[in-house]
């Protein structure tokens, strides 16, 4: 089989790459050496070789450099019986190329170990990765891999402003201590410096060998859903009233917090555009807290009969509102709010398989909300007019019940 045999080129000059790599190189004629990139201070030990730089240059997007790379590099197997690919650092630290290549099954592919930028990394930073149970994120996709860390995190590839501007964008409570910027780690102009997570894309320059240390970071939404949920589960097994609750125990409760919810919203004093005292957030704030709890305590009772679990909720509506916001994810154009809304209910329409203006309304609404439900779907259908002042009729029933537990509440 056509053999490509990849080594690396470890993290600084020359002296850091391994006898393994110049052997292979040696054993290699010139037209059989490649490189993923020319951009690197040990590139020399390669001697006479090509690179792929023009792929690079050539691609429209980065999606399409690597998987390039690699059908080249089955070819020129193929027309030399074995070729010598040289990549940055070491062939197994965040190098998709030998991902890609290691997947294949027209090629054998021999990966020889070589030094990282990590290895320099935690000696300059006196760290050991195990001890500290050290998070490597590379920083590309930082704002997902880092969802639910609170550190501490090795930031590999912050090449550019706009990687460290997502990368400081994307923590809700910035770390109160320093970040350290480790960059160009064994070359003669190493920089190892701290600095404020505030002028954190604005106060150096990163290059292609820039990589940052943050020791510690706020806990971030995922790590707050996940503790609260551990909460859950532990009140299911240890709390007499909450280890016996069903689906239908639950259901007064789910329908109280909601209500209690919407009462938190009417008593805030903040207008439409945010302007206000703000007085209210707070009760808001635990309002919400409580409805959660009811979403919670209903997917640990789902999973513990094996239905469904809390991801599978959030995994649910996320997907569910992607598709439903097809001028945000998709192709499709609309013009305002209007557009938004009719889409939205053929889009809901068609996924569950509903026939007339009235399909799908619960039966279990309060009377007003139900009757208001039904007005709605009635208006869009050119059916209000005989519904309306049914409605009204509802007004005054509904009244006349506040007025009487009104007097009820005096009485008492």
């Amino acid at each position: 089989m056509n053999r490509i045999v990849v080594i690396g080129l470890g993290p600084a000059g020359p002296e850091l790459v391994s006898r393994a790599a110049t052997d292979a190189i040696e054993a290699h004629p010139a037209v059989a050496r490649w490189a993923r990139t020319d951009r690197h201070p040990s590139i020399g030990v390669l001697g006479e070789h090509r690179s792929f730089d023009g792929v690079y240059q050539a691609a429209e997007q980065m999606a399409e450099v690597y998987p390039r790379i690699v059908a080249r590099l089955a070819e020129l197997a193929a027309t030399h019986g074995s070729v010598c690919y040289a990549v940055p650092g070491s062939p197994l630290v965040a190098e998709r190329t030998v991902e890609l290549l290691r997947g294949r099954t027209d090629v054998e592919v021999v990966v020889h170990a070589a030094l990282s930028f990590l290895d320099l990394a935690w000696l300059r930073l006196g760290v050991d990765p195990f001890a500290a149970g050290v998070r490597l994120v590379d920083g590309h996709g930082f704002a997902v891999e880092a969802a639910g860390e609170r550190g501490p995190l090795l930031v590999g590839q912050c090449d550019s402003r706009d990687v460290l501007s997502d990368i400081k964008l994307a923590v809700e409570h910035p770390p109160a201590v320093p970040v350290t910027v480790l960059q160009r780690l064994g070359l003669p102009d190493e920089a190892v410096f701290e600095v404020a997570w505030e002028d954190l894309d604005r106060s150096f320059t990163p290059d292609h060998l820039t990589s940052l240390w943050v020791p510690q970071l706020a806990a971030p939404v995922a790590a707050e859903v996940v503790r609260f949920e551990e909460l859950v589960r532990t009140l299911r097994e240890r709390c007499p009233w909450d280890s016996v609750q069903t689906h239908q125990s639950l259901r007064p409760f789910l329908v109280e917090e909601a209500y209690e919810v919407l009462d938190a919203i009417e008593q805030l004093d903040v207008d439409a555009d945010g302007s206000g005292t703000g007085d209210g957030i707070d009760e808001l704030e635990e309002e919400l807290g409580d409805l959660l709890f009811q979403v919670v305590i209903h997917a640990t009772i789902a999973a513990e009969q094996g239905w469904f679990t809390l991801a599978d909720v959030a995994r649910g509506i996320h997907d569910k509102l992607r598709r439903r916001h097809p001028h945000v994810f998709a192709d499709v154009t609309v013009q305002g709010a209007e557009d938004v809304v009719r889409n939205w209910d053929e889009i809901k329409a068609a996924e569950k398989g509903r026939q007339g203006p009235f399909d799908g309304i619960p039966e279990t609404f309060p009377a007003r909300l139900y009757a208001e439900k039904v007005l709605r779907r009635a208006a869009k259908a050119g059916l209000d007019a005989e519904l309306a002042a049914e409605l009204a009729d509802l007004d005054r029933a509904e009244a006349a019940v506040r007025a009487a537990a009104a007097r009820i509440i005096a009485g008492g």
